[in-house]
């Protein structure tokens, strides 16, 4: 079996993915005002394929070692209901998820950017990390994006799903009338 077929097939089985923040939907850089305030940049692009997951049957989560009120923010607008900030050992979070959806570990995808995100992506069928990735994390992935973080990474990674489970046509549709 090629490559693509490889992960084609592990793709079409995909009923959640997880996504980090930092690096993965943000470009990873730490933005501060003069007055402390934390601030993220969100790739648009990014967003309209997570809200097209759902519409289309894939769960989205997030899950952050990092804690802020942006992120807050950016889950509430996509109607990301499962979100976990704060989180130093992510499998914690991981584990409570896949309980909570009654789903196994083949069944979800993760996208990160670090060594962090490494306990998860050794656990699932679908580990995925940006195209600017620490090595490591790049060793352990099945697919690496084109992309990089924060710049369209993850709508690539939308589409891909999307196109493996036959349903990027019609989530498309209405776009293209």
């Amino acid at each position: 079996m090629q490559l693509l077929d490889k992960l084609n097939e592990q793709a079409k089985n995909i009923k959640l993915i997880i996504f980090d923040v930092d690096g993965v939907l943000t470009d990873g850089g730490l933005y501060f005002s003069d007055e402390g305030v934390e601030l993220k940049r969100f790739n648009s692009l990014d967003g309209l394929g997570i809200k097209l997951l759902k519409q289309n049957g894939i769960e989205v989560a997030v899950i952050s070692a990092r804690s802020s009120k942006n992120i807050t923010y950016r889950m509430n607008d996509l109607g990301i209901e499962h979100f976990y900030q704060g989180q130093d050992d992510k499998v914690v979070a991981f584990n409570n998820l896949i309980k909570k959806l009654s789903l196994q570990a083949k069944q979800v995808a993760y996208m990160g950017d670090d060594i962090i995100d490494l306990p998860i992506m050794r656990k699932i069928s679908l580990p995925i990390a940006v195209a600017n990735a620490h090595e490591l994390v790049k060793k352990n992935a099945c697919f690496i994006t084109k992309k990089i973080g924060g710049h369209g990474a993850v709508r690539e990674v939308c589409d891909l799903l999307l196109k493996a489970q036959n349903t990027f046509n019609k989530a498309m549709r209405k776009y293209l009338i």
